[in-house]
Protein backbone atom coordinates (compact mmCIF):
# COMPACT_ATOMS: atom_id res chain seq x y z
CA UNK A 1 0.00 0.00 0.00
CA UNK A 2 1.10 3.62 -0.85
CA UNK A 3 0.15 6.82 0.29
CA UNK A 4 -1.12 9.61 -0.36
CA UNK A 5 -3.56 9.73 1.13
CA UNK A 6 -4.07 11.95 0.13
CA UNK A 7 -3.36 10.16 0.05
CA UNK A 8 -4.02 7.60 0.52
CA UNK A 9 -3.39 4.54 -0.30
CA UNK A 10 -5.08 1.39 -1.18
CA UNK A 11 -5.56 -2.52 -1.91
CA UNK A 12 -7.77 -5.21 -1.40
CA UNK A 13 -8.75 -8.81 -2.41
CA UNK A 14 -11.36 -10.54 -1.62
CA UNK A 15 -13.37 -13.69 -3.27
CA UNK A 16 -16.66 -12.36 -4.90
CA UNK A 17 -19.36 -15.23 -6.15
CA UNK A 18 -19.14 -15.63 -10.10
CA UNK A 19 -22.57 -13.73 -10.34
CA UNK A 20 -21.23 -10.57 -8.72
CA UNK A 21 -18.27 -10.80 -11.13
CA UNK A 22 -20.34 -11.41 -14.29
CA UNK A 23 -22.42 -7.75 -13.46
CA UNK A 24 -19.16 -6.28 -13.00
CA UNK A 25 -17.91 -7.03 -15.98
CA UNK A 26 -21.27 -6.69 -18.21
CA UNK A 27 -21.16 -2.76 -16.35
CA UNK A 28 -17.58 -2.13 -18.11
CA UNK A 29 -19.07 -3.37 -21.24
CA UNK A 30 -21.84 -1.29 -21.19
CA UNK A 31 -19.66 1.82 -20.16
CA UNK A 32 -17.17 0.85 -23.17
CA UNK A 33 -20.03 1.24 -25.76
CA UNK A 34 -21.67 4.54 -23.90
CA UNK A 35 -22.01 6.82 -26.55
CA UNK A 36 -22.00 4.22 -29.17
CA UNK A 37 -25.88 4.50 -29.58
CA UNK A 38 -25.68 4.61 -33.28
CA UNK A 39 -23.55 4.41 -35.91
CA UNK A 40 -22.98 8.12 -36.63
CA UNK A 41 -21.79 9.00 -32.87
CA UNK A 42 -18.95 6.41 -31.25
CA UNK A 43 -16.35 6.71 -28.61
CA UNK A 44 -13.13 5.04 -29.57
CA UNK A 45 -11.84 2.51 -26.96
CA UNK A 46 -8.78 4.21 -26.59
CA UNK A 47 -10.20 7.89 -25.77
CA UNK A 48 -11.79 6.90 -22.44
CA UNK A 49 -9.27 5.72 -19.66
CA UNK A 50 -10.48 3.30 -17.31
CA UNK A 51 -8.54 3.57 -13.62
CA UNK A 52 -8.89 1.84 -10.81
CA UNK A 53 -6.81 3.36 -8.19
CA UNK A 54 -8.17 0.97 -5.48
CA UNK A 55 -11.30 -0.77 -4.04
CA UNK A 56 -12.71 1.39 -1.35
CA UNK A 57 -16.78 0.56 -2.24
CA UNK A 58 -19.57 2.72 -3.23
CA UNK A 59 -18.55 6.62 -3.68
CA UNK A 60 -20.06 9.22 -1.68
CA UNK A 61 -20.86 12.65 -4.17
CA UNK A 62 -18.56 15.73 -3.44
CA UNK A 63 -15.38 16.88 -4.75
CA UNK A 64 -13.80 19.21 -2.22
CA UNK A 65 -10.02 18.71 -2.38
CA UNK A 66 -10.05 19.17 1.43
CA UNK A 67 -10.79 15.92 2.43
CA UNK A 68 -8.72 13.57 3.83
CA UNK A 69 -10.58 10.66 1.73
CA UNK A 70 -11.36 13.46 -1.41
CA UNK A 71 -13.01 11.66 -3.66
CA UNK A 72 -10.66 10.21 -7.03
CA UNK A 73 -10.78 13.17 -9.29
CA UNK A 74 -10.58 15.40 -7.20
CA UNK A 75 -7.12 16.16 -6.39
CA UNK A 76 -5.54 17.22 -9.55
CA UNK A 77 -7.40 15.92 -11.95
CA UNK A 78 -9.74 19.06 -11.15
CA UNK A 79 -8.00 21.36 -8.75
CA UNK A 80 -4.26 22.32 -9.20
CA UNK A 81 -1.60 23.00 -6.96
CA UNK A 82 1.27 25.52 -7.53
CA UNK A 83 3.76 23.46 -8.60
CA UNK A 84 4.52 19.85 -9.00
CA UNK A 85 7.02 17.90 -6.76
CA UNK A 86 8.44 14.77 -8.78
CA UNK A 87 8.42 12.41 -5.50
CA UNK A 88 10.68 9.73 -7.27
CA UNK A 89 13.45 12.42 -7.43
CA UNK A 90 12.90 15.13 -5.98
CA UNK A 91 12.61 17.85 -9.15
CA UNK A 92 10.37 20.44 -8.90
CA UNK A 93 8.69 21.62 -11.83
CA UNK A 94 6.10 24.97 -12.33
CA UNK A 95 2.53 24.40 -12.51
CA UNK A 96 0.16 27.34 -11.62
CA UNK A 97 2.84 29.19 -10.69
CA UNK A 98 5.58 29.94 -13.02
CA UNK A 99 8.08 30.61 -10.38
CA UNK A 100 9.02 30.69 -6.90
CA UNK A 101 11.76 32.18 -4.74
CA UNK A 102 12.70 32.27 -1.28
CA UNK A 103 13.78 36.02 0.48
CA UNK A 104 17.85 36.07 1.49
CA UNK A 105 16.76 35.70 5.13
CA UNK A 106 14.40 32.68 3.95
CA UNK A 107 11.26 34.24 5.68
CA UNK A 108 9.43 35.12 2.70
CA UNK A 109 8.48 33.27 -0.08
CA UNK A 110 7.39 34.45 -3.50
CA UNK A 111 5.01 32.80 -6.43
CA UNK A 112 4.85 34.29 -10.04
CA UNK A 113 1.70 33.02 -11.33
CA UNK A 114 0.64 31.60 -15.03
CA UNK A 115 -1.56 34.70 -16.24
CA UNK A 116 -3.18 32.26 -19.28
CA UNK A 117 -5.16 30.27 -16.47
CA UNK A 118 -8.86 30.28 -16.54
CA UNK A 119 -10.94 28.26 -14.15
CA UNK A 120 -13.63 25.56 -15.93
CA UNK A 121 -16.50 28.50 -16.03
CA UNK A 122 -14.70 30.44 -18.14
CA UNK A 123 -13.28 32.96 -15.12
CA UNK A 124 -9.82 33.81 -14.74
CA UNK A 125 -7.83 32.24 -12.72
CA UNK A 126 -5.64 34.91 -10.26
CA UNK A 127 -3.83 35.83 -7.06
CA UNK A 128 -7.19 36.60 -4.96
CA UNK A 129 -7.77 32.77 -5.89
CA UNK A 130 -4.88 31.79 -4.09
CA UNK A 131 -4.42 34.21 -1.02
CA UNK A 132 -8.31 33.30 -0.73
CA UNK A 133 -7.59 29.64 -0.44
CA UNK A 134 -4.83 29.94 1.83
CA UNK A 135 -6.70 32.21 4.19
CA UNK A 136 -9.52 29.85 4.07
CA UNK A 137 -6.99 27.11 5.83
CA UNK A 138 -6.40 29.74 8.07
CA UNK A 139 -10.34 29.81 9.11
CA UNK A 140 -10.78 26.57 9.05
CA UNK A 141 -8.41 24.60 10.93
CA UNK A 142 -9.66 21.20 9.67
CA UNK A 143 -9.29 21.83 5.74
CA UNK A 144 -5.08 22.47 6.64
CA UNK A 145 -4.27 19.14 6.04
CA UNK A 146 -0.64 20.08 6.05
CA UNK A 147 -0.89 22.17 8.91
CA UNK A 148 1.04 25.41 6.94
CA UNK A 149 -1.14 27.75 8.69
CA UNK A 150 2.15 26.94 12.14
CA UNK A 151 4.07 28.53 9.69
CA UNK A 152 2.50 31.63 8.21
CA UNK A 153 2.42 34.69 9.36
CA UNK A 154 0.39 36.56 6.41
CA UNK A 155 0.09 35.83 2.46
CA UNK A 156 -1.01 38.93 0.50
CA UNK A 157 -1.22 39.40 -3.51
CA UNK A 158 -0.03 42.90 -4.38
CA UNK A 159 -1.08 42.24 -7.82
CA UNK A 160 -3.10 39.87 -9.93
CA UNK A 161 -0.63 37.56 -10.42
CA UNK A 162 1.82 37.68 -7.60
CA UNK A 163 1.62 36.18 -3.64
CA UNK A 164 3.77 36.67 -1.42
CA UNK A 165 3.72 34.58 1.78
CA UNK A 166 5.37 35.78 4.61
CA UNK A 167 6.57 33.12 7.15
CA UNK A 168 6.31 33.40 11.42
CA UNK A 169 10.22 32.38 11.20
CA UNK A 170 12.39 30.25 8.00
CA UNK A 171 10.92 27.05 7.37
CA UNK A 172 11.69 26.02 3.83
CA UNK A 173 9.70 22.80 3.74
CA UNK A 174 6.79 25.00 3.73
CA UNK A 175 7.07 25.13 -0.02
CA UNK A 176 6.40 21.21 -0.41
CA UNK A 177 3.29 21.31 1.80
CA UNK A 178 2.00 25.07 0.46
CA UNK A 179 2.82 24.72 -3.36
CA UNK A 180 3.18 20.77 -3.94
CA UNK A 181 -0.07 19.29 -1.88
CA UNK A 182 -2.26 22.53 -1.31
CA UNK A 183 -5.46 22.31 -4.13
CA UNK A 184 -5.89 26.04 -4.93
CA UNK A 185 -9.92 26.76 -5.51
CA UNK A 186 -12.11 29.64 -6.63
CA UNK A 187 -13.13 32.65 -4.47
CA UNK A 188 -16.33 32.60 -6.58
CA UNK A 189 -16.85 29.17 -5.81
CA UNK A 190 -16.06 29.08 -2.19
CA UNK A 191 -16.44 32.71 -1.13
CA UNK A 192 -19.75 32.04 0.88
CA UNK A 193 -19.94 27.85 1.28
CA UNK A 194 -18.56 28.15 5.05
CA UNK A 195 -16.08 25.14 6.49
CA UNK A 196 -14.96 23.48 3.12
CA UNK A 197 -14.43 20.34 5.08
CA UNK A 198 -18.00 19.98 5.37
CA UNK A 199 -19.10 21.17 1.31
CA UNK A 200 -20.00 18.33 -0.76
CA UNK A 201 -18.73 20.29 -4.01
CA UNK A 202 -20.97 18.03 -6.30
CA UNK A 203 -20.09 20.88 -9.33
CA UNK A 204 -16.39 21.46 -8.81
CA UNK A 205 -15.00 24.62 -11.01
CA UNK A 206 -11.17 23.56 -11.31
CA UNK A 207 -8.10 24.51 -13.71
CA UNK A 208 -7.19 20.91 -13.97
CA UNK A 209 -7.62 18.84 -16.89
CA UNK A 210 -10.90 17.45 -16.25
CA UNK A 211 -13.86 18.45 -15.08
CA UNK A 212 -16.84 16.69 -13.96
CA UNK A 213 -18.97 14.57 -16.69
CA UNK A 214 -21.27 12.36 -14.20
CA UNK A 215 -21.43 11.22 -10.55
CA UNK A 216 -22.93 7.85 -9.16
CA UNK A 217 -22.06 5.51 -6.62
CA UNK A 218 -20.58 2.93 -8.63
CA UNK A 219 -18.46 5.20 -11.65
CA UNK A 220 -16.91 8.83 -11.17
CA UNK A 221 -16.93 10.14 -14.68
CA UNK A 222 -14.61 12.92 -16.06
CA UNK A 223 -14.70 15.05 -19.41
CA UNK A 224 -11.74 16.68 -20.79
CA UNK A 225 -11.33 20.71 -20.00
CA UNK A 226 -11.61 22.31 -23.38
CA UNK A 227 -10.17 25.13 -22.03
CA UNK A 228 -7.03 23.90 -20.02
CA UNK A 229 -4.23 26.07 -20.07
CA UNK A 230 -1.80 23.37 -21.17
CA UNK A 231 -1.57 23.77 -25.33
CA UNK A 232 -2.77 20.58 -26.55
CA UNK A 233 -3.38 18.82 -23.52
CA UNK A 234 -4.74 16.65 -22.55
CA UNK A 235 -5.34 14.07 -24.92
CA UNK A 236 -7.00 11.82 -23.14
CA UNK A 237 -11.16 12.71 -23.77
CA UNK A 238 -12.88 11.29 -21.00
CA UNK A 239 -11.88 9.43 -17.48
CA UNK A 240 -13.73 6.78 -15.74
CA UNK A 241 -13.45 5.61 -12.21
CA UNK A 242 -15.99 2.56 -11.86
CA UNK A 243 -16.15 1.62 -7.79
CA UNK A 244 -15.16 -1.92 -6.59
CA UNK A 245 -14.95 -3.70 -3.17
CA UNK A 246 -12.08 -5.82 -3.89
CA UNK A 247 -9.16 -6.46 -5.93
CA UNK A 248 -10.48 -9.45 -7.11
CA UNK A 249 -12.83 -8.32 -9.48
CA UNK A 250 -10.74 -5.34 -10.25
CA UNK A 251 -7.76 -7.68 -11.08
CA UNK A 252 -10.12 -9.89 -13.10
CA UNK A 253 -11.51 -6.55 -15.47
CA UNK A 254 -7.39 -5.54 -15.37
CA UNK A 255 -6.48 -8.99 -17.30
CA UNK A 256 -9.13 -8.66 -19.86
CA UNK A 257 -8.27 -5.35 -20.82
CA UNK A 258 -11.28 -3.51 -19.73
CA UNK A 259 -9.14 -1.34 -17.43
CA UNK A 260 -6.19 0.47 -18.28
CA UNK A 261 -4.45 1.78 -14.79
CA UNK A 262 -4.72 0.17 -11.60
CA UNK A 263 -2.83 0.41 -7.89
CA UNK A 264 -3.55 -3.38 -6.95
CA UNK A 265 -1.90 -5.79 -4.69
CA UNK A 266 -2.11 -8.59 -6.99
CA UNK A 267 0.38 -11.99 -6.65
CA UNK A 268 1.54 -13.86 -8.81
CA UNK A 269 1.74 -10.67 -11.38
CA UNK A 270 3.76 -12.01 -13.97
CA UNK A 271 1.59 -15.21 -14.39
CA UNK A 272 -1.78 -13.66 -13.78
CA UNK A 273 -1.42 -10.73 -15.72
CA UNK A 274 2.03 -9.78 -17.35
CA UNK A 275 1.88 -13.09 -19.63
CA UNK A 276 -1.89 -12.31 -20.79
CA UNK A 277 -0.37 -10.10 -22.85
CA UNK A 278 3.52 -9.27 -22.48
CA UNK A 279 3.70 -6.89 -25.58
CA UNK A 280 0.87 -4.33 -23.30
CA UNK A 281 0.58 -5.31 -19.78
CA UNK A 282 2.76 -4.38 -17.55
CA UNK A 283 4.08 -3.22 -14.10
CA UNK A 284 6.33 -1.39 -11.65
CA UNK A 285 6.55 -1.38 -7.99
CA UNK A 286 8.76 0.92 -6.71
CA UNK A 287 9.63 1.17 -3.04
CA UNK A 288 8.38 4.67 -1.67
CA UNK A 289 6.61 4.66 1.56
CA UNK A 290 7.12 2.61 4.92
CA UNK A 291 4.00 -0.03 5.95
CA UNK A 292 4.01 0.64 10.02
CA UNK A 293 2.29 -1.28 12.61
CA UNK A 294 0.79 1.99 14.08
CA UNK A 295 0.25 2.13 18.12
CA UNK A 296 -2.37 4.00 19.87
CA UNK A 297 0.73 5.61 22.23
CA UNK A 298 -2.32 8.23 23.72
CA UNK A 299 -3.52 4.66 25.51
CA UNK A 300 -2.14 2.50 27.75
CA UNK A 301 -0.21 0.19 27.39
CA UNK A 302 1.49 1.81 24.21
CA UNK A 303 2.58 4.48 26.23
CA UNK A 304 5.22 2.04 27.24
CA UNK A 305 7.92 1.52 25.63
CA UNK A 306 8.63 -2.14 26.93
CA UNK A 307 5.26 -3.35 25.66
CA UNK A 308 5.98 -1.22 22.19
CA UNK A 309 9.75 -2.95 21.98
CA UNK A 310 8.03 -6.36 22.87
CA UNK A 311 5.32 -6.58 20.15
CA UNK A 312 8.21 -5.21 17.69
CA UNK A 313 10.54 -7.96 18.68
CA UNK A 314 7.65 -10.59 18.44
CA UNK A 315 7.10 -9.41 14.89
CA UNK A 316 8.20 -12.42 11.82
CA UNK A 317 8.62 -9.47 9.34
CA UNK A 318 10.20 -11.97 6.73
CA UNK A 319 6.79 -13.84 7.11
CA UNK A 320 4.95 -10.49 6.02
CA UNK A 321 7.50 -9.92 3.10
CA UNK A 322 7.24 -13.29 1.49
CA UNK A 323 3.39 -14.50 2.29
CA UNK A 324 1.64 -11.55 3.00
CA UNK A 325 3.56 -9.16 0.50
CA UNK A 326 4.44 -11.85 -2.01
CA UNK A 327 8.04 -11.05 -2.12
CA UNK A 328 6.85 -7.37 -3.23
CA UNK A 329 7.89 -5.80 -0.09
CA UNK A 330 11.14 -6.27 1.63
CA UNK A 331 11.56 -5.52 5.77
CA UNK A 332 11.93 -2.19 6.09
CA UNK A 333 15.15 -0.74 7.81
CA UNK A 334 14.78 0.14 11.60
CA UNK A 335 15.86 3.88 11.28
CA UNK A 336 12.31 4.49 8.87
CA UNK A 337 14.55 5.33 6.14
CA UNK A 338 13.49 4.09 2.83
CA UNK A 339 16.78 2.11 1.78
CA UNK A 340 18.44 2.17 -1.05
CA UNK A 341 16.67 5.46 -1.71
CA UNK A 342 17.68 7.50 1.26
CA UNK A 343 21.08 5.47 1.64
CA UNK A 344 22.89 8.72 1.63
CA UNK A 345 21.00 9.88 4.55
CA UNK A 346 21.65 6.65 7.16
CA UNK A 347 23.78 7.71 9.80
CA UNK A 348 26.30 5.26 10.21
CA UNK A 349 25.63 4.04 13.58
CA UNK A 350 22.68 2.17 12.10
CA UNK A 351 24.60 0.95 8.78
CA UNK A 352 23.77 -2.60 9.84
CA UNK A 353 20.64 -1.86 12.06
CA UNK A 354 18.15 -4.86 10.83
CA UNK A 355 14.96 -6.23 12.62
CA UNK A 356 15.43 -9.84 14.74
CA UNK A 357 12.41 -12.05 15.55
CA UNK A 358 13.10 -12.65 19.46
CA UNK A 359 10.36 -13.94 21.39
CA UNK A 360 11.92 -14.53 24.31
CA UNK A 361 13.36 -10.85 24.49
CA UNK A 362 9.82 -9.60 24.22
CA UNK A 363 8.82 -12.17 27.14
CA UNK A 364 11.52 -10.99 29.15
CA UNK A 365 10.40 -6.91 28.22
CA UNK A 366 6.68 -7.57 29.48
CA UNK A 367 7.64 -9.19 32.14
CA UNK A 368 10.15 -6.56 33.54
CA UNK A 369 7.66 -4.20 32.79
CA UNK A 370 5.36 -5.61 35.39
CA UNK A 371 2.69 -7.99 33.54
CA UNK A 372 2.07 -11.50 34.44
CA UNK A 373 0.72 -14.44 32.50
CA UNK A 374 -2.51 -15.53 33.26
CA UNK A 375 -3.56 -19.35 33.28
CA UNK A 376 -5.00 -18.56 29.52
CA UNK A 377 -1.03 -17.46 28.56
CA UNK A 378 -2.42 -13.94 28.18
CA UNK A 379 -0.34 -11.41 29.79
CA UNK A 380 -2.26 -9.01 32.28
CA UNK A 381 -1.37 -5.59 34.55
CA UNK A 382 -0.95 -5.08 38.06
CA UNK A 383 -4.76 -4.47 38.07
CA UNK A 384 -5.51 -7.48 36.30
CA UNK A 385 -6.76 -5.80 32.77
CA UNK A 386 -5.11 -8.54 30.20
CA UNK A 387 -2.98 -7.45 27.04
CA UNK A 388 -6.01 -7.97 24.36
CA UNK A 389 -6.11 -5.60 21.92
CA UNK A 390 -7.14 -4.87 18.31
CA UNK A 391 -5.65 -4.50 15.12
CA UNK A 392 -7.83 -2.96 12.38
CA UNK A 393 -7.70 -3.32 8.78
CA UNK A 394 -9.90 -2.91 5.49
CA UNK A 395 -11.62 -5.52 4.90
CA UNK A 396 -10.79 -7.11 1.84
CA UNK A 397 -7.26 -5.72 1.56
CA UNK A 398 -5.90 -8.93 1.58
CA UNK A 399 -2.30 -8.34 1.89
CA UNK A 400 -2.56 -6.29 4.90
CA UNK A 401 -5.18 -8.04 6.51
CA UNK A 402 -2.85 -11.71 5.81
CA UNK A 403 -0.03 -9.41 7.43
CA UNK A 404 -2.39 -8.96 10.44
CA UNK A 405 -3.09 -11.98 10.67
CA UNK A 406 0.55 -13.17 11.46
CA UNK A 407 1.06 -10.58 13.20
CA UNK A 408 -2.14 -11.74 15.06
CA UNK A 409 -0.69 -15.21 15.36
CA UNK A 410 2.95 -13.79 16.59
CA UNK A 411 1.43 -11.91 19.63
CA UNK A 412 -0.46 -14.47 20.80
CA UNK A 413 2.57 -16.72 21.11
CA UNK A 414 4.09 -14.13 23.50
CA UNK A 415 1.15 -13.65 25.40
CA UNK A 416 -0.66 -10.64 23.55
CA UNK A 417 -4.38 -11.52 22.34
CA UNK A 418 -4.56 -9.37 19.41
CA UNK A 419 -7.09 -9.29 17.16
CA UNK A 420 -7.76 -8.79 13.64
CA UNK A 421 -11.06 -6.08 12.90
CA UNK A 422 -11.53 -5.99 9.44
CA UNK A 423 -13.56 -2.95 8.92
CA UNK A 424 -14.89 -0.49 6.10
CA UNK A 425 -12.23 2.24 4.94
CA UNK A 426 -13.98 4.87 5.88
CA UNK A 427 -14.55 3.37 9.56
CA UNK A 428 -10.44 2.15 9.36
CA UNK A 429 -9.70 6.33 8.83
CA UNK A 430 -12.07 7.74 11.20
CA UNK A 431 -10.39 5.65 14.01
CA UNK A 432 -6.59 6.50 12.60
CA UNK A 433 -7.64 10.22 12.34
CA UNK A 434 -10.34 10.35 16.21
CA UNK A 435 -7.78 7.82 17.59
CA UNK A 436 -10.33 5.49 18.06
CA UNK A 437 -8.10 2.32 17.81
CA UNK A 438 -5.77 0.21 19.41
CA UNK A 439 -3.51 -1.11 17.01
CA UNK A 440 -3.69 -0.20 13.07
CA UNK A 441 -1.57 -1.71 10.08
CA UNK A 442 -1.19 1.47 7.58
CA UNK A 443 0.96 3.40 5.68
CA UNK A 444 3.77 6.46 5.57
CA UNK A 445 3.77 9.97 3.61
CA UNK A 446 6.50 10.62 2.08
CA UNK A 447 8.20 13.88 0.06
CA UNK A 448 11.35 15.07 -1.41
CA UNK A 449 13.52 13.95 1.30
CA UNK A 450 13.51 11.35 4.47
CA UNK A 451 12.32 14.88 6.69
CA UNK A 452 8.67 15.00 5.53
CA UNK A 453 7.62 11.09 6.00
CA UNK A 454 9.78 12.00 9.95
CA UNK A 455 7.22 15.15 9.80
CA UNK A 456 4.51 13.36 8.87
CA UNK A 457 4.66 10.22 11.14
CA UNK A 458 5.91 12.15 14.48
CA UNK A 459 5.71 16.07 14.81
CA UNK A 460 2.93 16.97 17.18
CA UNK A 461 1.57 19.52 15.18
CA UNK A 462 0.27 16.46 13.15
CA UNK A 463 -1.24 15.11 16.16
CA UNK A 464 -4.26 15.20 18.50
CA UNK A 465 -5.69 14.60 21.59
CA UNK A 466 -8.04 11.20 21.40
CA UNK A 467 -11.20 12.21 20.00
CA UNK A 468 -10.22 15.32 17.82
CA UNK A 469 -8.83 14.74 14.28
CA UNK A 470 -4.85 13.93 13.86
CA UNK A 471 -3.63 14.71 10.11
CA UNK A 472 -1.12 12.24 9.69
CA UNK A 473 0.41 11.44 13.19
CA UNK A 474 -2.03 8.58 13.79
CA UNK A 475 0.10 6.91 16.72
CA UNK A 476 -0.17 10.57 18.63
CA UNK A 477 3.39 10.65 19.64
CA UNK A 478 4.28 13.80 21.27
CA UNK A 479 7.73 14.56 21.86
CA UNK A 480 9.41 17.59 22.16
CA UNK A 481 12.75 16.16 21.46
CA UNK A 482 11.45 14.77 18.04
CA UNK A 483 10.07 17.65 17.19
CA UNK A 484 13.23 19.63 18.42
CA UNK A 485 15.03 17.89 15.53
CA UNK A 486 11.87 18.26 13.37
CA UNK A 487 12.52 21.87 13.78
CA UNK A 488 16.50 22.02 13.44
CA UNK A 489 16.25 20.23 9.88
CA UNK A 490 13.21 23.09 8.83
CA UNK A 491 15.06 26.26 9.79
CA UNK A 492 18.25 25.56 8.23
CA UNK A 493 19.34 25.45 4.67
CA UNK A 494 23.09 23.89 6.09
CA UNK A 495 23.06 20.33 5.07
CA UNK A 496 25.07 19.29 8.00
CA UNK A 497 22.60 20.80 10.48
CA UNK A 498 19.89 19.08 8.33
CA UNK A 499 21.54 15.25 8.63
CA UNK A 500 22.35 16.08 12.46
CA UNK A 501 18.47 16.31 12.98
CA UNK A 502 17.86 13.37 10.59
CA UNK A 503 20.23 11.08 12.50
CA UNK A 504 18.53 12.32 16.25
CA UNK A 505 15.15 11.00 14.19
CA UNK A 506 16.67 7.76 13.08
CA UNK A 507 17.64 7.61 16.62
CA UNK A 508 14.54 8.16 17.91
CA UNK A 509 12.63 5.75 15.52
CA UNK A 510 15.20 2.77 16.83
CA UNK A 511 15.23 3.70 20.65
CA UNK A 512 11.89 4.78 21.37
CA UNK A 513 9.48 2.94 18.56
CA UNK A 514 7.10 5.87 18.33
CA UNK A 515 5.69 3.55 15.32
CA UNK A 516 6.50 0.26 14.25
CA UNK A 517 7.94 -0.31 10.88
CA UNK A 518 7.32 -3.31 9.23
CA UNK A 519 8.09 -3.87 5.28
CA UNK A 520 9.12 -1.24 2.43
CA UNK A 521 5.41 0.34 0.74
CA UNK A 522 5.93 -0.60 -2.63
CA UNK A 523 4.03 2.07 -5.30
CA UNK A 524 1.18 -0.52 -6.88
CA UNK A 525 1.30 0.32 -10.22
CA UNK A 526 -0.25 -1.72 -13.33
CA UNK A 527 -1.14 -0.55 -16.80
CA UNK A 528 -1.98 -1.53 -19.97
CA UNK A 529 -0.47 0.20 -23.01
CA UNK A 530 -2.98 -1.50 -25.75
CA UNK A 531 -5.41 1.76 -25.23
CA UNK A 532 -2.59 4.38 -24.43
CA UNK A 533 1.08 5.08 -24.34
CA UNK A 534 3.34 7.47 -22.48
CA UNK A 535 3.56 5.23 -19.39
CA UNK A 536 6.53 6.18 -16.81
CA UNK A 537 8.30 3.72 -15.63
CA UNK A 538 12.10 3.03 -14.16
CA UNK A 539 13.40 4.29 -17.29
CA UNK A 540 11.08 7.72 -17.12
CA UNK A 541 9.83 8.22 -13.97
CA UNK A 542 8.78 11.56 -14.53
CA UNK A 543 5.90 11.35 -11.51
CA UNK A 544 4.66 8.89 -8.88
CA UNK A 545 3.03 6.25 -11.07
CA UNK A 546 0.42 4.84 -8.75
CA UNK A 547 -3.74 6.12 -9.59
CA UNK A 548 -3.61 7.17 -6.04
CA UNK A 549 -0.86 9.05 -5.75
CA UNK A 550 -1.99 13.18 -6.05
CA UNK A 551 -1.43 15.52 -8.03
CA UNK A 552 0.94 12.62 -9.64
CA UNK A 553 -1.72 10.74 -11.31
CA UNK A 554 -3.00 14.19 -13.21
CA UNK A 555 0.45 14.59 -14.63
CA UNK A 556 0.25 11.03 -15.55
CA UNK A 557 -2.55 11.57 -17.69
CA UNK A 558 -1.36 14.54 -19.22
CA UNK A 559 1.56 12.57 -20.78
CA UNK A 560 -0.64 10.25 -22.01
CA UNK A 561 -1.63 9.56 -25.57
CA UNK A 562 -4.22 7.49 -27.19
CA UNK A 563 -1.95 4.24 -28.71
CA UNK A 564 -2.15 4.32 -32.59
Amino acid sequence: MSPNLTHSSRKTKIRMKTAVFSLLVLFLILLAACGQGNSTSTTPKNSVLNIVPSPKGDFTNGFTPFSGSANYGSQGMIYETLLFFNRMNGDVKPWLAQSYAFSSDAKTLTFHLRTDVKWSDGQAFTADDVVFTLNLLKQYSAADLNSIWQYIQQVQNPDSSTVVVTLKKPYTPVLWYLAGQTYIVSKHEYANVGDPTKFADVNPIGTGPFMLKSFSPQLIDLKKNPTYWQPGKPAVNEIRYPSFNSNTSAELLLQRGDVDWTGLFTPNIQQTYVSKDPAHNHYWFPSRNIVMLYLNTAKAPFNQLAVRQAISSAIDRDKIYKIAESNYEPVSSPTGLVLPTNQSNLDSAYANASFSLDTSKSAQLLSSAGFTKGSDGIYADKSGKKLSFSINVVTGWTDWVTADQIISTNLKAIGIDARVNSISFNSYFSALQMGTFDMAISWTNPGPTPFYLYNSLLNSTNSAAIGKQANSNWERWMDPNTDKMLAQYATTTDSSLQQQALNGLQQIMVEQLPSIPLVYGATWYEYSSRNFTGWPNANNAYASPAPFDFPDAAVVALNLTPAA
